[in-house]
């Protein structure tokens, strides 16, 4: 697990909940898609069977994306600041909202977690990339008053 320094808004227990989370998401995706999806898929219109393959494999290459990510995020933490080169987020292909309309509900819900997912970690890299701290969440009495006692010394 990282160590919880808070660099860039990325903390050990951010990283493991996000990496728990895209995990989670990636089993429920598989099992759908492996699953009862294939019986939805069955009774949809040949164009609509391709849309719905192919916004199968986008949900896939997201969460992979995701945990390749986070995974990697992990590995620096553990070299003790040893940075390793950055390694970008890579890139979701955008889902067209027709084809999204055209798919059973369930896997519509696995492709807005997923791009909600994808999306989150999106913006963490950003914040990283930019040297920010801020996660848009207010650090606190406590953080804000060591990060002042820290600069008077």
């Amino acid at each position: 697990m990282l160590d919880d320094d808070g660099r860039y808004g990325l903390t050990g227990r951010l990283i493991d909940t996000l990496h728990t989370e895209a995990l989670l998401l990636a089993d429920e995706a598989r099992g759908y898609f492996d699953g009862p999806g294939r019986l939805e898929r069955d009774r949809l219109s040949p164009s609509e069977r391709v849309g719905f393959s192919c916004e199968s494999l986008k949900v896939t290459t997201r969460l992979m994306h995701v945990v390749a990510w986070l995974m990697t995020r992990r590995v620096e933490g553990a070299r003790e600041g040893r940075s390793l080169p950055h390694r970008p987020l890579g890139e979701a292909v955008v889902s067209d909202a027709e084809t999204i309309a055209t798919l059973p509900v369930t896997a519509q819900q696995l492709v807005g977690a997923s791009r909600d997912l994808h999306d989150r970690v999106r913006r963490l890299e950003a914040g990283m990339v930019l040297g920010e701290t801020d996660t848009g969440v207010s650090d606190g009495p406590v953080r804000t008053l060591m990060r002042r006692l820290e600069g008077t010394w």
